[in-house]
């Protein structure tokens, strides 16, 4: 059962997304509705990771290798460290709503295996997850717009 891949995936790129968060905020603390904003939406992906640990421990999950080959080129890279300025900002936070797509839609591809499964426990914590996920997005898409004009138009 391949499901175990999609676990593993999820389950690291919510830490990954939670760590990146964390990063982003702590390293544009300027900005304190980023510090703030970031911290809070780490604690919704810790919560997500949370509540998928009892999943992991009934399907298992598989984190890398066994001979499956494919999945390996799907990964969640971490945001190690921030760029500074306004534009640093701007494509800082890009790569946190890349890393929250990549997120959004292995739940997507999670949930549907729930279904198939009738996992009534995972189904609900997809669409948990899933409903959160849209929040952290959302905010991440407003914040690029109001940080575009500031990093692209303003002079140094």
């Amino acid at each position: 059962m391949y499901v175990v891949i999609y676990l593993g995936l999820v389950h690291r790129a919510e830490q990954t997304l939670a760590a990146s968060l964390r990063t982003v905020g702590q390293g544009h603390a300027q900005h304190p509705d980023v510090l703030f904003t970031c911290q809070a939406l780490a604690a919704m992906s810790d919560e997500h990771v949370e509540r998928l640990t009892p999943i992991v421990a009934r399907y298992g999950e598989q984190r890398r290798g066994a001979g499956v080959d494919e999945p390996e080129r799907l990964h969640a890279a971490g945001l190690a460290e921030v760029r500074s300025g306004p534009v640093g900002l701007l494509r800082d936070l890009q790569d946190l709503h890349v890393l929250g797509t990549l997120v959004q839609t292995t739940w997507t591809v999670v949930r549907q295996a729930a279904q198939g499964l009738r996992d009534h426990d995972l189904i609900e914590v997809c669409e948990f997850a899933s409903a959160q996920n849209s929040r952290q997005l959302s905010w991440l898409n407003t914040r690029m717009k109001a940080a575009a004009p500031q990093a692209l138009i303003v002079s140094r």
